[in-house]
């Protein structure tokens, strides 16, 4: 009954947020740009059977096809082995957003219920998580997931989780913030006295109010995901062959930058565009968040 209940509220909340997140600039820029690469990401895997050049497929090598210049045949050029970019940067998305937005909302999860749990309680457990959470945060995130990857391998699952895991910190700090100023209000401290439980209190009263905060750091620690699982597939270590994941391509096609910039240049404009798009829609959710709470107020 309470989840159908949080559900149902955060339903709610969501729909009125988008209709403000509409009324800004930055979210009518973002959004339209976040959807179609989530669009991109869904479609994706069907791309390979309708795109006229396959993504993974190497040309006969005795063909002419080898880092040929944008045009009406390919209309980003050819990389280095004879095959589309345009191909490959279009199917590439799936494998790097999916490995990012579920790596964003593994450290979403677990930074929401140790930063709501950490901040309701209060106390010495306060102080006990919240000092594991700065120890955790002193390490640099990159060599941190490198440590991480290199120890258990490299693939889909282990990436997605090293994300979450080093993205969980700050998240835990966020909400505890907002955790602490809420626990203190009127409504609250109704919900105590009526004698709810403590489920109760975070999972109805409390988490519906961090909604917005919520969103803007989704928002952001998703722009740091794809950042990250780029740099990992630049540094050899993401999605590995035959999915044609952007950072990979930029480094096996970093040589050409000079001789065919269109083999690098293509999957960086993809993940630089990406990665705008998120920030813009970060930007038009915490202009929402500042609407609401005019609107609010009396």
């Amino acid at each position: 009954m309470i989840v159908t209940r949080v559900l149902a509220a955060a339903g709610r909340k969501v729909r009125s947020a988008l209709k403000l997140i509409l009324r800004t600039t930055s979210g009518r820029i973002g959004l339209p740009i976040v959807l179609l690469y989530f669009i991109l990401t869904i479609i994706g895997p069907g791309l390979w059977h309708w795109l006229p050049h396959s993504p993974t497929e190497i040309p006969d090598p005795l063909a002419p096809y080898q880092l040929l210049p944008p045009s009406a045949q390919f209309w980003l050029g050819t990389d280095q082995y004879g095959r589309d970019v345009l191909s490959r940067v279009l199917t590439g998305a799936t494998s790097l957003i999916t490995t990012s937005a579920a790596g964003a909302v593994l450290g979403i999860v677990l930074g929401t219920v140790v930063g709501m749990s950490s901040g309701y309680k209060g106390g010495k457990t306060d102080e006990i998580v919240m000092r594991i959470m700065d120890g955790l945060m002193s390490f640099p995130t990159l060599l941190l997931a490198l440590l991480v990857l290199f120890t258990f391998g490299s693939s889909r699952v282990n990436i997605a989780a090293t994300i979450g895991f080093v993205s969980m910190p700050g998240i835990a700090r966020v909400i505890r913030s907002s955790t602490l100023s809420l626990k203190t209000m009127e409504f609250v401290q109704s919900a105590r006295l009526r004698g709810e439980s403590t489920a109760y209190i975070i999972f109805r009263e409390i988490l519906p109010n961090v909604l917005p905060v919520l969103g803007v750091e989704a928002s952001v620690r998703f722009s740091y995901a794809v950042l990250s699982v780029a740099s990992l597939g630049f540094l050899g270590l993401g999605i590995q062959p035959p999915s044609p994941d952007w950072g990979m391509t930029i480094s096996q096609g970093r040589r050409f930058l000079i001789s065919a910039p269109w083999v690098v240049l293509s999957p960086m404009a993809a993940v630089a565009s990406l990665v705008i798009g998120v920030n813009l829609l970060a930007d038009g959710i915490r202009q929402a968040s500042g609407m609401a709470r005019k609107e609010e107020t009396p």
